[in-house]
């Protein structure tokens, strides 16, 4: 969709109501409905045993996740008491969270059989040359999880029928409570990935296509506001709606859960936020740092902007421009400013006067981020794949829970093994590939629109020692011997292809130095250069 450019403001409303947009084929449908996975991918406490608290405590997060996003705005901080720094009350809360908790989402967590708060998938429409992440089931299989869930289906039925003709006959069951919750749980937790694993084939076992997503619930309604945000103090109901400091002419929710209407109150041209937001996170990612450095927050306790008639500007003419966000990367890029070179400033005082660079006299010298670092290394070495993987690992575990996945000594550290690119890489919010984790990638718990950058030994260590680096420093020695017939002309490829530069007098010097007093056959000597190359600071800034 990114590289599609879909419109900015099409892209939103897909992402939050797609299953209720009209679709010219099943294409599309398929498209739409899994554009809405975005409302399905956060975190959920899934061992929450009170099925009130979990509908809750989803809603809160899937609100928190579209308001950050896109709008800048800690509203979910109004969930226990009106906001403390911002305008937005808790009647504006729950006016929001009556629209989520009217909202059905299928986040599938079939892998795991061991929690209890089993989800479902979406099917989506049959389509040709369709990708299907699943694996699909021989039929004895399938045979024996449906004889599985009946015997659950029946040991549930005889204890309900059990603890029913106790009560009916005035027994004490406290003596046996103990055993009839262990029991209830067993099954629960059983029957959740049973049901899932068939969920995700056909009769004859053949793998569906299957989505994370969201669509209306079954039953519409308005949430009830929750004092202090405790769900056994149900207060007055508060009617789906918007924040009510927003002075935007928006549909309010009628029939159905409301999400249709408040991705158009979000992308209507006179929402002071969205636009704002946006233009902002593309500045951040192309400069160094935002308009204003709380991308997250635009409120009273985030960051005011360096400057603020040109957000104003970026942000009318992104909507003008049809909300292109590759316009808009063009409009930036092909600035003075983008332009600039990192060297010190030769406005006199520059440096003095502004010494966080917020007023732009000369580039930001920035690290790469770690997907970007996993994805250089691919590339200088000739590794990389850029198709894309058909699916994700986690997929495959073979019905392994997710919560195991630390004891499973055949996954690579990068817990994929292959050379995609790292975007493909599948994401475990407990367990983050190592060349990830170690440079900084964002929390996935969390909406992190910047993030931070830190300099720790463990990284030079990683650098050193790590298999995947070291990997990579021996193909790209490979490759420039396989390029380059002479040792000079090797060291030249290497430093061009790490550095895009030449080696410069010292650089060959000391290299010469290394190759008349290193052990080893040329391969060794040369991917002992190639991981220094790789491990320098210079190959990860810009």
């Amino acid at each position: 969709a990114v590289n599609a450019d879909i419109p900015f403001d099409h892209f939103i409303t897909e992402q939050i109501s797609g299953d209720l947009l009209p679709a010219k084929d099943d294409s599309e449908r398929a498209r739409l409905l899994t554009a809405t996975g975005f409302l399905a991918i956060g975190a959920k406490g899934l061992n929450e045993q009170n099925k009130t608290q979990f509908a809750a405590d989803v809603a809160d997060e899937q609100l928190d996740a579209v308001t950050r996003a896109f709008t800048a705005s800690s509203i979910a901080c109004a969930r226990c008491h009106d906001h403390k720094t911002d305008p937005f009350s808790m009647e504006d809360y729950y006016a929001l969270t009556g629209i989520f908790k009217s909202t059905a989402t299928f986040y599938g967590n079939w892998i795991d059989s061991e929690n209890n708060n089993h989800g479902h998938l979406i099917r989506l429409p049959d389509l040709p040359r369709q990708v299907i992440s699943g694996r699909s089931l021989p039929p004895d299989r399938v045979k024996q999880l449906k004889d599985q869930l009946a015997r659950l289906n029946a040991d549930e039925q005889e204890q309900n029928d059990y603890i029913a003709k106790a009560k009916a006959e005035g027994k004490d069951l406290s003596g046996e409570f103990h055993n009839l919750l262990s029991n209830a749980l067993r099954i629960l937790w059983t029957r959740g990935g049973v049901e899932g694993q068939l969920e995700a084939v056909d009769e004859q076992g053949r793998a569906l296509p299957l989505c994370m997503g969201a669509m209306d619930a079954s039953k519409i309604s308005d949430s009830r506001l929750f004092e202090r945000g405790e769900i056994a103090h149900p207060g007055k109901v508060v009617a789906r709606g918007f924040p009510q400091v927003f002075d935007v002419s928006a549909p309010r929710p009628n029939k159905q859960s409301g999400r249709l209407e408040l991705a158009r109150w979000l992308t209507h041209r006179d929402h002071p936020l969205t636009a704002r937001v946006m233009v902002n996170r593309i500045w951040l990612h192309l400069i160094g740092t935002g308009i204003v450095r709380t991308v997250d927050n635009f409120g009273f306790s985030g960051g005011r902007p360096s400057h603020p008639e040109l957000l104003d500007y970026l942000a009318v003419k992104f909507m003008d421009g049809g909300w292109s966000v590759k316009a808009m990367i063009k409009e930036i890029v092909m600035s003075q400013t983008y332009r600039q070179s990192s060297a010190s400033p030769t406005t006199p005082g520059a440096i003095e006067s502004d010494p966080d660079n917020r007023l732009l006299s000369h580039a930001h010298r920035r690290r790469l981020d770690a997907e970007v670092i996993r994805d250089s290394m691919l590339a200088v070495s000739g590794q990389l794949d850029v198709s894309r993987r058909p699916g994700s690992l986690v997929a495959e575990l073979d019905g392994q829970s997710v919560s195991m996945i630390d004891f499973n000594t055949k996954l690579p550290s990068d817990l994929d093994g292959t050379r995609f690119r790292s975007v493909y890489l599948p994401v475990i919010r407990d367990h983050l590939p190592d060349v990830l984790e170690q440079f900084d990638a964002a929390n996935p718990n969390l909406v992190t629109g910047a993030r931070d950058v830190t300099n720790v030994p463990l990284q030079a260590l990683y650098l050193m020692n790590g298999p995947f680096v070291q990997c990579q420093a021996k193909a790209l020695a490979q490759r420039v011997m396989n390029e380059a017939p002479s040792a000079s002309e090797r060291l030249q490829r290497a430093f061009a292809l790490c550095f895009n530069r030449a080696m410069d007098d010292k650089e060959q010097a000391l290299i010469e130095t290394f190759f008349k007093s290193a052990r080893g056959d040329d391969l060794a000597r040369f991917t002992a250069i190639c991981q220094s190359l790789l491990a320098s600071a210079e190959f990860r800034f810009v």
